[in-house]
């Protein structure tokens, strides 16, 4: 079966090997950020809808499950955009969990969306919630996250800070370094004292690894990296281990439509591919140069790797 809304798994540091569950069905989102490893955003708004009905995630997660692939460590709500954004998030994370009672459901998210109690409440039917939030300075923000105009730091900075006091899970924040952008001593200041308030069980600072949205955009250094995350981290070495251990087997069809789907959502080399699916990578090393030769996929090196990507991923100069 060709899934439009199932994707991966994707082998992720925090969550081990992870099934995506797109909740938008395209670029439909409440930021546009400069780094967004899926393109630039095509719909840039705060309203809430069913972009993509519940029903027919869930028709293609039970067809998922039914081929017998292997249970994921984690199944993803995510995608292309900001899942909060579906109205029907909730009956989602409960179809999610009725297939697989025994696995852990995760929402990534822009945190954008805090602010409502409605979606507050919706997300504390998960598991492990993965907000982020990039900088509390306003020009900041505004640069690297370019959100809708009427969003700001502190409201989503309040909003989270609300969220822990009404969610039981696991909250593992992401902060993103851009070089030059929110990289700044004030930032830093601010967001330790946040992080000290907000008490999330794991704190992650990572910087650009992965062709973004913006041509030119620049991680930072490694010894301003080291700084930050000495400043900020906690609980780094509570990462998922995958519980996969051996090889899967699948035709060339199939793994041509797990490798297109997964491309199409996020940029991979051929081993960050074989590792997510739990296949050889020599197999998928033929597969991606086969679907670059009939143009559905582009390669790009990026800071000494080859990055693979649908050819829906379309960057700014």
């Amino acid at each position: 079966m060709a899934y439009k809304y199932i994707f991966g798994p994707v082998m992720s540091s925090r969550l081990g090997r992870s099934l995506g569950l797109d909740l938008l069905g395209g670029r439909v989102c409440s930021m546009d950020c400069l780094y967004c490893e899926v393109g630039a955003t095509r719909t840039l708004t705060l309203e809430r809808k069913p972009y993509v009905p519940a029903e027919d995630i869930l028709e293609e997660l039970a067809a998922w499950k039914n081929e017998d692939l292997g249970a994921p460590d984690m199944v993803t709500l995510g995608g292309l955009g900001e899942p909060c954004l579906n109205s029907e998030m909730a009956k989602v994370i409960e179809g999610a969990r009725q297939l697989f009672p025994e696995t852990d459901i995760a929402v990534l998210t822009n945190s954008t969306l805090m602010t409502d109690p409605e979606v507050r409440a919706e997300l504390a039917q998960a598991d492990v919630v993965l907000p982020s939030l990039d900088s509390l300075v306003d020009s900041e923000f505004a640069s690297v996250n370019r959100p809708c105009s009427s969003i700001t730091p502190e409201q989503v900075a309040e909003g989270l800070l609300q969220f822990r006091k009404e969610f039981s899970g696991k909250i593992f924040l992401e902060i993103l370094l851009v070089d030059g952008v929110n990289d700044s001593e004030e930032n830093l200041d601010r967001l330790t004292v946040f992080c000290k308030r907000l008490g999330p069980d794991r704190v992650d600072v990572v910087t650009t690894n992965r062709p973004g949205t913006v041509r030119g955009t620049s991680p930072v250094n490694g010894a301003l990296l080291s700084r930050w995350r000495a400043r900020l981290e906690v609980g780094k070495y509570q990462t998922c281990a995958s519980k996969a251990e051996v090889l899967a087997e699948m035709s060339p069809e199939r793994l041509t439509a797990l490798v297109e789907a997964s491309l199409s959502r996020r940029p991979q080399t051929v081993s960050q591919l074989a590792g997510a699916l739990n296949v050889d990578s020599e197999a998928v090393r033929e597969t991606v140069e086969a679907l670059q030769e009939q143009g559905d996929v582009i390669s790009r090196e990026d800071r000494g790797e080859t990055f693979y990507h649908g050819t829906g991923h379309v960057m700014e100069e």
